[in-house]
């Protein structure tokens, strides 16, 4: 029913909805590509928005349905892509105040948290759990909460290991970060700040595990700070103290944009976003040796096959996903960055007119679903879904002969083979965390203990060939 109510929509306003389109020649539907197929598109009109930017997933841990929160310059639009080549656009959350060029998404908790550069718009806190009920989509929403501690943010960090959000970019602590308790998330509250380091325009914050073993366990946050044109590495343990360890900039500075840990927290990737203009090379990633945190020190730079703008990139394994503008979602393989090797293994371009340093296309991409599906936000074309290409190929061996048990799962987990060794298995929760890796195995049956794992979706990763989906109850 609420397929045909979204086709309905679609007809009634003379508008389309590309469905699963395979990847032939190098293109799909007539869009660019490499590797991915198209699932699906709707047109940003759909959504009666004048532009997209952010965007963000979730995943019910009740059944595993999974969902996009797509930013928009009017609101935020929730879709159900649980059918990703028929998703359901369930409804809208409109702008808590005025409509502009930036929104920004997380989730923590089965809530969504948005943030916006309009004025008095502050935080609202929406209640995701409401999308398992949508009658007649699609519907227009209010907010659960509206945080009023700052009246605009250009973006929002959470850590979910601690319960804390970081608003930065706002009107308070010099537009560094703003620290709010959100472990009840329908009561946010105030915890602080970090204004030393100026003006922050995106950050991530993450449980530190990585190589540098004063670190170990306490809660990291490291700000790309825009035209301070530096980073900062602040630990925020105590957020009555936060504590600056270091910051470090790069040659051909220009707007110090975003980036992301790899997921063994060693090395960062940034993206400039003024440099391509600026100096007129090609996409350019800067790669950061973190081993020290202390003493940073800048590891090489990647440049990509065209000349167009990155905006947002994330990890997740052993791939980094690309906003890339004009170009389109760019997969890029970092297995080697030790040895300073980036190779780019697919692509899907959205914007048709080019691929020139410019800021069209390609906002955000959003990679952690565990089907695999990869949500792209393109400013003017509106919501894409794509997924690595596999019509026509069959599954490994090991795929063909792996069980996991039981699924859901409560307290352990059985991985097991019949008759092909299991060298690896790694446990990787829905935002790309390790959160359990064993190596050097030689066994055909592996019982993991699970029982400490909240709630929710997590897959596994078996001799780094094999992906399977569990539910932890």
């Amino acid at each position: 029913m609420k397929n045909s109510l979204l086709v309905l929509a679609l007809f009634a306003g003379g508008l389309f909805a590309f469905a699963q389109t395979p990847c032939v020649g190098g293109s799909a539907a007539g869009y660019p590509c490499s590797g991915y197929d198209l699932m699906s598109h709707i047109p940003l009109s759909v959504f009666n928005s004048s532009g997209a930017n952010d965007s963000w997933g979730w995943t019910d841990p009740q059944d595993g349905k999974e969902y996009v929160l797509m930013g928009l310059e009017n609101g935020v639009a929730f879709l159900d892509i649980s059918d990703p080549v028929n998703p359901v656009y369930l409804g809208k959350l409109p702008t808590q105040t005025s409509a502009t060029t930036w929104r920004d998404i997380k989730t923590y908790s089965d809530h969504a948290f948005i943030v916006s550069e309009a004025s008095g718009h502050g935080m609202q806190v929406f209640d995701l759990t409401r999308l398992r009920n949508v009658s007649s989509p699609p519907e227009t929403f209010t907010a659960d909460v509206v945080y009023n501690g700052f009246s605009n943010a250009h973006n929002i960090v959470i850590n979910e290991d601690t319960g804390y959000a970081y608003a930065v970019g706002t009107n308070t602590f010099n537009g560094g970060a703003h620290f709010i308790d959100i472990s009840d998330p329908l009561n946010p509250v105030a915890a602080g700040g970090f204004a030393t380091d100026g003006y922050t325009h995106d950050a991530q914050v993450i449980t530190y595990n990585g190589p540098d073993s004063d670190y170990t366990g306490r809660e990291i946050y490291i700000g790309s700070n825009g035209g301070e044109q530096l980073i900062s590495i602040v630990d925020v343990t105590d957020k009555n103290n936060p504590v600056g360890i270091s910051t470090l900039t790069y040659t051909n500075v220009g707007y110090t944009h975003q980036g992301w840990f790899t997921e063994d927290h060693r090395y960062f990737l940034l993206g400039d976003e003024f440099d391509e203009s600026n100096v007129g090379f090609n996409t350019r990633t800067i790669i950061f040796d973190l081993n020290d945190l202390d003493n940073p020190v800048q590891h090489f730079e990647y440049f990509g096959p065209t000349s167009a703008i990155d905006h947002n990139g994330y990890i997740l394994g052993d791939t980094y996903y690309l906003g890339n503008y004009s170009a389109g979602l760019r997969v890029i393989d970092v297995s080697d960055i030790g040895n300073q090797n980036m190779t780019e293994i697919g692509y899907f371009d959205t914007y048709l007119n080019n691929n020139d340093a410019n800021y069209s296309g390609v906002w955000n991409v959003y990679p952690y679903f565990a089907s695999g599906v990869v949500q792209i936000n393109d400013r003017s074309g509106g919501f894409f879904l794509v997924k690595a290409s596999s019509l026509g190929t069959s599954e490994s061996e090991l795929a063909q002969n792996l069980s996991i048990y039981p699924n859901p799962a409560s307290t352990t987990l059985t991985v097991e083979t019949n008759e092909i060794q299991i060298s690896e298995i790694t446990l990787i929760d829905v935002v790309g965390k390790v959160l359990l890796s064993e190596e050097n195995l030689d066994v055909t049956q592996k019982t993991l203990d699970i029982s400490s794992l909240s709630k929710g979706i997590y897959f596994v990763n078996v001799n780094n060939d094999t992906t399977k989906k569990i539910i932890k109850n």
